[in-house]
């Protein structure tokens, strides 16, 4: 018996390697997708699968970013790649290229299930919805910075409304990650919080183009804004989940832009009414005031007060006058008795009384009233009204 060929285990692995890949270097392979996995490399791994078998699938970063929508587990996809071994676990997968659902049907089945999920959840209640201000300042913007979408919504705010700010948020709008920018987007302005309502949107696309927004990390980010958020995603016959849970659904990206804003026109109009309002209201009401006040000015009521004040300025001459009067009764009064008084003074001076022939004796410069005071020796100065003469008080005999 001949032995056979001895391989080592690498040997082995590595014919095998040979072997499939040069036989299975491009292919397309249909399964459902199940342990769906983005590594922190960026590298996707799964399983692709039938009713009676399955393969391990890898791809790489670099193709990963060509997606145009994120693989979820148990739906339908084509797979387009090389049958390779991982010599390291001697296992064989499938290196993919390229990857798209199954058909439309699949998405649109993925679609229905997620709608109907969130419907159930009341995502889509219009309780929840935000109203829009009615004269936004300033408008957020989370869609590609390069896209036709941005030019469309910035030309038609810069034209209707070019005193609004316009802040954006450039973000991937299909493709494996996409979602997730988007929705981190969202939550940045919310953060920010100083933006009046947000535009969140793309253009038009197939399904798989616009599937980004029809994943749930993105309507529950737009569910869970305190802003208002407008869906401006695709043409007016394109649907996606987030269009059912924003505030309000724009069929276009330059309608979005359209329904946000007033045109400056009309701004200028409605300012121009408020301002002919406001001016004949005030002009009504200073009208109406003026004849209040000439009809209080007519009134008995009020022309009480000035009649009183006439009255009481006649019985005020009328008082003067008699404290006039009072006043200079009184003051002759006064003045007589002053002049009678003076008269009495007068008469009552020493001098008078000199002039009629008395004498006023005095000792030691006090004037003597009675004969008592006097002592025999005393000397006496006797003032006449021409003058002083000194003498001497002898016995002046016996008194009566």
């Amino acid at each position: 018996m001949t032995d056979p060929h001895l391989f080592s285990v690498t040997e082995l692995t590595h014919r095998i390697k040979a072997t499939l890949e040069g036989n299975f270097s491009n292919i397309a392979l249909t399964g459902e997708v199940s342990n769906f996995k983005i590594h922190t490399s960026g590298h996707c791994y799964f399983t692709l699968k039938d009713d009676q078998a399955q393969i391990s699938a890898v791809m790489w970063r670099n193709r990963v970013a060509h997606l145009r929508f994120t693989p979820e587990n148990g739906m339908n996809v084509v797979a387009r790649g090389t049958v390779s071994v991982y010599p390291v676990r001697g296992v064989y997968q499938i290196d993919v290229a390229a990857l798209q659902p199954a058909g439309v049907g699949e998405l649109q089945a993925a679609f229905e299930r997620l709608k109907r999920r969130l419907h159930e959840e009341g995502l889509f209640d219009e309780t929840h919805k935000l109203p829009l201000p009615e004269y936004p300042v300033s408008v957020g913007l989370v869609t590609s910075a390069t896209g036709a979408a941005v030019r469309d919504i910035i030309n038609v705010l810069g034209r209707r409304a070019p005193y609004l700010e316009l802040i954006l948020i450039p973000v991937l709008v299909q493709g494996l990650g996409a979602a997730g920018e988007i929705a981190g987007a969202i939550r940045t302005f919310n953060e920010y919080g100083k933006v009046d309502l947000l535009i969140v949107g793309r253009g038009g696309g197939s399904m798989e183009d616009l599937w980004a927004f029809n994943e749930e990390v993105v309507a529950r980010a737009i569910y869970d804004s305190k802003i208002p958020i407008v869906s401006a995603v695709g043409h007016e016959i394109d649907y996606t989940i987030a269009d059912f849970v924003a505030d309000l659904r724009a069929p276009t990206p330059s309608a979005a832009a359209e329904l946000v804003v007033r045109p400056k026109e009309d701004l200028i109009e409605n300012l121009s009414n408020f301002y002919y309002t406001a001016k004949k209201s005030v002009e009504s009401r200073i009208s109406g005031y003026r004849d209040r006040i000439s009809h209080y000015l007519k009134s008995y009521a009020f022309a009480l007060p000035a009649d009183l004040v006439r009255q009481k300025s006649q019985r005020l001459d009328e008082l003067t006058g008699t404290i006039a009067r009072v006043a200079g009764y009184r003051l002759g009064s006064v003045r007589q008795h002053l002049v009678a008084t003076a008269k009495r003074l007068e008469n009552l001076d020493p001098r008078r009384v000199l002039e009629r022939g008395f004498v006023i004796v005095s000792i030691g410069g006090k004037a003597v009233s009675s004969s008592k005071a006097v002592s025999t020796g005393n000397r006496l100065d006797l003032r006449f009204q021409d003058g002083t003469i000194p003498a001497v008080a002898t016995d002046p005999g016996p008194q009566k």
